[in-house]
């Protein structure tokens, strides 16, 4: 099978060796993205539910460029540096998603790039 890798107008610059996404046959994977402002490159970081507004909208971008949307996100996997924070992940995810909603882990760990609270890795299914 043919690896497409896409990089997308609009979206944080990966900060190392990787794509923001690859497409294999109908499915997208995304690399993990963190509340990165794609302007400024800096860390939105002034409440945790703006960090995770942010990186929805990352995420958002990167799928538009596939010719996706979140509708079409059928994994994702959630890394937080604090699990008090989860019902605010889930208040966002109700926000942003529609059902019926795609799976999800949710996965604790000690730091994420660039001090981030939040990290969210995606798996969605393309239209061709």
């Amino acid at each position: 099978m043919v690896k497409k890798h896409l990089y997308a107008e609009g979206a944080p610059e990966v900060i190392g060796p990787y794509s923001h996404a690859v497409q294999v046959g109908n499915l997208l994977f995304l690399s993990g993205q963190i509340a990165l402002d794609p302007k400024s490159m800096e860390l939105v970081d002034d409440t945790f539910r703006n960090e995770a507004k942010q990186v929805f909208s990352n995420v958002e971008t990167i799928l538009a460029a596939a010719n996706c949307s979140l509708d079409d996100i059928v994994k994702i996997t959630v890394y937080l540096t604090n699990l008090k924070n989860f019902e605010q992940v889930n208040a966002v995810m109700s926000e942003r998603l529609s059902t019926p909603f795609p799976t999800r882990s949710a996965v604790g760990v000690a730091a994420l790039p660039r001090g981030a609270n939040i990290e969210l890795e995606v798996i969605a299914l393309t239209k061709g």
